[in-house]
């Protein structure tokens, strides 16, 4: 995984999360939908990064 992919989906799930936090607490359903949204986008880059670096190895086994 490159370390800027990766740490960009970290980040992006971690906002999320806190969003998510906040959204419960404040009762705000909007809030915690945007977070969650966040989270599943950071889980699509996470899955994107791993595909890239599953396909790098194989290349460079070749």
């Amino acid at each position: 995984m490159s370390p800027d992919g990766k740490t960009e989906a970290t980040m992006k799930n971690l906002e999320g999360k806190a969003q998510e936090m906040v959204g419960e607490v404040t009762g705000d359903p909007k809030q915690k939908a945007e977070g969650q949204a966040k989270q599943t986008e950071a889980a699509f880059q996470h899955s994107v990064e791993n595909v890239k670096e599953a396909a790098k190895k194989e290349i460079e086994k070749q």
